[in-house]
């Protein structure tokens, strides 16, 4: 049987979206599990963009060892070096090197003839093979590209040692057929194709990423490139679940494997839907949380008489099963750490104390503790506690009544590392406390959007808030879970505050390293 390669580049291309920054510890757990999901390729990052995306592949590729770990690069030997830096330590070190070829990618943003871009690729992909055992080429906006230009340029990228060939739709302008039509063109004009794999790249800007992926498969693509839940650029990428499904689904037509565990799926897409803060569409595919919800009578008929009625696709397929017993009060320290452990979360016996003495604190505050409180502690045991923040709440009081002003009191820490109590009002709640955050935090901050959603079920659920905003002319996207929402929405607002204080204070931390080194 056929088998099909997953490219996952959700913590490159996904976090290219707007609004997501994700520290490298975040980086890291997402990247542990793409490997439990099977991923054929991890894209970790762009190493030479910046001090912390270097960091991050570089921990990534000494990390993963079940799946390959690569970095985007541009055709230009110093982005090369730094790749080959953060990866040299991976089990197969792999370069991802890009250049664009479509004629106004050419014109306007490389200022380049053909010829010359032939050339740049060419050096590029000749000194990243002096490097790494594993290139892969890609044409940055193949699908708008000359398709006589791609075939010469590709004779040429192949010949001076690319083992993997990209064709993106980067724009997401093609259908299904017209870029199926050109996977079968290449297939069929390339000196040497059938020495690489032949890779897709597709964006959502249209809604077929999807679509156009499986048309290049059954053009005679080996790998297809994406991301979980479809976060990426504008309107996305390709959702790489969504993919999966469909091949395992309709594999009486496709005959293909993919090597990914489905049932790691609800998992995967939960814990990036988390950790970057993008909320995931209820009707979305797959992954939804209505994708197994029956409304209508006449479904609800036929599901009770036959499930096949209406459900191609079973919850367990993709992991999403029944709930084991929920935990409460009275469990005990070993059937709580055999849960973490059925969840996919390795703890150490300090970090599992903690994490039960926290346990042990909601458990008197909520009758049940579900999976997904237990989600929450468990991933902010592994992430949150890696960092300490410049801005730390510690208090929060809100004064409200229908007639009275609403004014929040806040005491946290600064980056003096002293403890200050500011107050202000608002003409609600949430905005008396982010007018009173705005007096604590010293820079310029707007709200770009402000969400708040239960994690699990019944008026004791716990409440999360996802907050975007600007802060100093960067946008980030902060996360704050508390039983109260109004404690929450402050968590998350001084969230994205700090993950860029945290960011900036490390890099100077290395720069002055550097210095004091040269």
């Amino acid at each position: 049987m056929r088998r099909i390669d997953f490219f996952d580049t959700t913590l490159r291309d996904g976090e290219q979206s707007a609004g997501i920054n994700l520290n490298t510890a975040e980086k890291l757990e997402i990247a542990r599990q793409l490997e439990r999901l099977g991923a054929a390729v991890i894209e970790a990052g762009f190493p030479a963009s910046s001090p912390g995306d270097f960091e991050a592949v570089q921990r990534i590729a000494t990390t993963v060892r079940n799946s390959t770990v690569t970095g985007l690069a541009r055709a230009v030997k110093s982005d090369i070096d730094t790749s080959w830096d953060a990866l040299k330590g991976a089990e197969q070190p792999h370069l991802h090197v890009f250049l664009a070829t479509s004629p106004i990618h050419m014109e306007y943003k490389l200022k380049k003839t053909p010829d010359q871009v032939v050339d740049i690729a060419v050096e590029a992909v000749k000194y990243a093979r002096s490097k790494f055992p594993l290139v892969q080429w890609s044409a940055e906006d193949a699908f708008r590209s000359d398709p006589a230009f791609l075939v010469r340029i590709l004779n040429e990228v192949i010949a001076a040692g690319a083992t993997t060939v990209n064709i993106p739709d980067t724009v997401g302008y093609a259908s299904p057929q017209e870029y199926g039509a050109l996977f079968r063109f290449l297939k069929e004009n390339v000196r040497g194709i059938d020495r690489v794999k032949l890779s897709a790249h597709c964006h959502d800007d249209l809604g077929m990423a999807v679509a156009n992926s499986i048309a290049a498969i059954e053009n005679g693509a080996d790998q297809v490139e994406g991301t979980i839940n479809g976060i990426g650029e504008r309107a996305g990428n390709a959702a790489l679940e969504e993919i999966a499904v469909a091949l395992h689904i309709r594999k009486d037509f496709y005959n293909l494997e993919t090597g990914i565990r489905l049932n790691e799926i609800k998992r995967t897409s939960e814990l990036v839907s988390r950790l970057t803060g993008v909320i995931i569409q209820p009707n979305k595919a797959v992954v939804g949380k209505n994708a197994f919800a029956h409304e209508s009578g006449i479904h609800q008929d036929g599901m009770l008489k036959n499930p096949e009625t209406y459900e191609i696709i079973t919850p367990e397929l993709i992991g999403a099963t029944k709930e084991p017993l929920a935990l409460g009060k009275h469990s005990g320290r070993a059937a709580f750490k055999d849960r973490a452990i059925t969840m996919g979360f390795t703890l150490s016996d300090d970090q599992l104390n903690e994490v039960f003495a926290e346990f042990k604190e909601l458990a008197d505050k909520k009758k049940e503790i579900t999976e997904d409180d237990l989600f929450v502690l468990f991933t902010r045991q592994q992430l949150e506690k890696t960092e300490t923040p410049i801005y730390d709440l510690e208090s929060i009081q809100v004064q409200y009544g229908t007639n009275n002003v609403p004014t929040a009191t806040v005491t946290s820490t600064n980056p003096e590392g002293e403890t200050v109590s500011v107050a202000t009002t608002g003409a609600g709640s949430v905005e008396a406390i982010f007018n009173t955050l705005e007096l604590l935090v010293k820079g310029d901050v707007h709200i770009l959007d402000y969400q708040v959603s239960s994690i699990g079920k019944g008026r004791d659920a716990l409440g999360q808030a996802v907050v975007n905003l600007n802060f100093n002319g960067t946008q980030l996207t902060g996360r704050g879970i508390a039983q109260d929402v109004l404690e929450a929405s402050a968590k998350a607002y001084l969230n994205a505050i700090n993950r860029q204080l945290v960011r900036q204070s490390l890099e100077t931390q290395k720069e002055l390293a550097v210095e004091t080194v040269n």
